[in-house]
C-alpha cells in the first residue's frame, strides 16, 4: 500500500489534471507512480517535463531505458524495473538485452560503457573521476550525451526514490531484481 495518496485522475483540477490526461495520453493508463507524485503539481511537473525532455534528447529511448534498469535495479526499485523493462522491449531491446542492462552490462561496446558510468554515479552518489568521465568519451560519447546519461540517472534516482520510499504499488509485469538476489 502506498505512503501517500495515489490521486485520482478524475478528481483532479487545474495543471495537476492536464498533466495527469497527458502522462493517461501517453501511457493509455495513468501508471501509479504519476499517481503518487501528482501529490505535488510541482514535483509531477518537473517529472513529467525531464521525461519529455529527455525523450526529445540526443540519447536514443532503448539506450535510456538499459540505463533505467541498471538504475533500477542498483536501487532495488522494483516499480522502476517493471515498467523500464517493458518500456525498453518497446525501444526495441530484446529481453536478454535488458537482463544483461539491469546488471550494467551490454554486448555492444558503447552501451556498455553508458552503462559503467551510470553506476559509477550511483554507487559514488556523483563522485566520478576524469578518467571515468574520459573513458565515455573515449567510447565515442560527446560531451552533450555524457550530460544526457547523467540527466537520464538522476531522473532515474528521482522516480527510484518516489517508488522505494512512498511504497508506490506495481502496475507493470514484475520483474526480479538482480541485485537484491545477488
Amino acid at each position: 500500500m502506498s505512503r501517500v495518496p495515489l490521486i485520482d485522475p478524475a478528481h483532479a483540477t487545474g495543471e495537476r489534471k492536464q498533466l495527469l490526461d497527458q502522462i493517461h495520453g501517453a501511457f493509455g493508463a495513468t501508471p501509479a507512480m504519476f499517481r503518487a507524485v501528482a501529490n505535488s503539481s510541482a514535483a509531477l511537473k518537473s517529472m513529467w517535463g525531464s521525461f519529455g525532455a529527455l525523450g526529445g534528447g540526443v540519447i536514443p529511448a532503448k539506450l535510456g531505458e538499459q540505463i533505467a534498469v541498471a538504475v533500477a535495479d542498483r536501487n532495488g526499485c522494483e516499480y522502476c524495473l517493471a515498467a523500464h523493462t517493458m518500456l525498453g522491449r518497446k525501444a526495441g531491446a530484446s529481453a536478454a538485452e535488458m537482463a544483461a542492462a539491469q546488471q550494467g552490462e551490454s554486448a555492444d561496446a558503447h552501451t556498455a560503457a553508458a552503462l559503467r558510468f551510470a553506476l559509477k554515479l550511483v554507487d559514488g552518489r556523483g563522485q566520478v573521476s576524469d578518467a571515468d568521465v574520459q573513458a565515455l568519451r573515449a567510447a565515442g560519447f560527446d560531451d552533450g550525451q555524457v550530460v544526457e546519461v547523467l540527466a537520464h540517472v538522476a531522473l532515474n534516482l528521482f522516480t527510484n526514490y518516489v517508488n522505494v520510499a512512498f511504497g508506490v504499488p506495481l502496475d507493470f509485469p514484475a520483474v526480479k531484481l538482480q541485485r537484491a538476489a545477488a
